[in-house]
């Protein structure tokens, strides 16, 4: 009986149904960009790990 009742008092959520699905895509925009960037740091220091050659090179 009480679910009947909610039911029929309509949106109970605190926004509209429009407004979770956008905040879940500004987070994964927020988070895809902070992964890339960090996109070839592995590069940048590598002074720091023996040099940019990989150890098979001839070079």
């Amino acid at each position: 009986m009480t679910f009947l009742l909610a039911a029929e008092e309509g949106n109970l959520l605190p926004v509209s149904s429009v407004i979770f699905p956008l905040v879940a895509a500004g987070f994964f925009a927020l988070m895809g960009g902070v992964t890339w960037s960090y996109r070839d740091v592995a590069h940048r220091h590598a002074n720091k790990t023996g040099g940019s050659q990989p150890s098979g090179s001839d070079h």
